[in-house]
């Protein structure tokens, strides 16, 4: 049996700092003709075409002019992330236990991973190079924002393109999400996954636990134990 494993990017993986939200600011000027006041908030693991029509909201673009504006952010965003190249190398961090987690999981047989990321696929796939973390991930059956905004639906997307490739039909009970938000247990509670949440990031172990997580761990620095939990993917839940 074969499980599918899908890693959220930000703040499980690795963290970019302010890289992000420079992204976004930069854009919003170029596009709005104006600077933001207000930027998207931090670690909610919410898709980056939602963060942009927030950033638009909150900086009172006209509601009529969202739609269009925020099109031509999100057409830009890997490429101006890409020009930032630099920063992710010198600056960029990878979280603790993370490439070690990454060769662990990829070398067992039976284990497919990949990601689910509210990231645009060109933005995950330029932070994951720049920091050395792609080598170990399918990246081609992955589920990122710029397949779906509504982040549930990514899962799905997943669990499709991993089918095809490896012909199986991929199931809850078979798919583990590996995220750090309330975003990422939301996503495999309404998706249809089991999720290991990391309290990596800014969401406190407690609140992953009362969200509904399956288990909550610190970080990925205890690699056997990890590889023991996504081994439980098969169980009813």
């Amino acid at each position: 049996m074969l499980i599918l494993v899908l890693w959220d990017i930000d703040r499980t993986l690795l963290y970019t700092g302010d890289i992000d939200r420079r992204v976004y600011r930069e854009l919003f000027e170029e596009v709005v003709g104006r600077p933001a006041e207000q930027l998207p908030a931090r670690g909610t693991g919410v898709t980056m075409p939602l963060a942009v029509r927030e950033l638009l909201r909150v900086n009172s673009v006209e509601p009529t002019q969202i739609e269009g504006l925020a099109h031509k952010i999100i057409s830009r965003m890997p490429d101006q992330l890409g020009s930032h190249r630099g920063d992710l190398v010198r600056t960029g961090k990878v979280m603790p236990g993370a490439a070690a987690a990454l060769a662990a999981v990829h070398q067992k047989p039976e284990f497919v991973p990949t990601v689910v990321t509210g990231n645009l696929q060109g933005s995950a796939e330029i932070k994951l190079q720049a920091l050395g973390l792609d080598k170990h991930l399918d990246l081609a059956i992955g589920g990122y924002a710029s397949d779906n905004s509504h982040r549930p639906a990514l899962v799905r997307v997943a669990q499709q393109r991993a089918g095809i490739r490896y012909g199986c039909d991929f199931t809850r009970e078979t798919t583990v999400i590996i995220g750090d938000s309330l975003e990422d247990v939301r996503t495999g509670q309404e998706g249809g996954a089991r999720v290991i949440a990391v309290a990596s990031g800014t969401t406190p172990r407690h609140e992953l636990t009362a969200a509904g997580a399956h288990h909550v761990i610190p970080d990925l620095t205890d690699t056997a134990l990890l590889i023991e939990l996504i081994g439980q993917a098969d169980a009813s839940g």
